[in-house]
């Protein structure tokens, strides 16, 4: 997982799109939708580290 995009379709293929029209906002939903995929044990723990990496560098942005 490289970018933005690339969380946006991992969360794409469990049928989750978050739009808030506030940057932060998204990022933030996206990490927590992000989390609650790992808890339920949907996404691997690469997957999972690889998307949180993506998120937090783009909030720093």
């Amino acid at each position: 997982m490289q970018s933005m995009y690339d969380v946006q379709q991992l969360l794409k293929k469990f049928g989750i799109f978050i739009y808030v029209g506030n940057r932060k906002a998204d990022l933030e939903l996206m990490e927590l939708e992000v989390a609650e995929l790992y808890r339920e044990k949907c996404i691997t723990v690469s997957e999972y580290q690889e998307a949180l990496l993506v998120l937090r560098k783009e909030k720093r942005m």
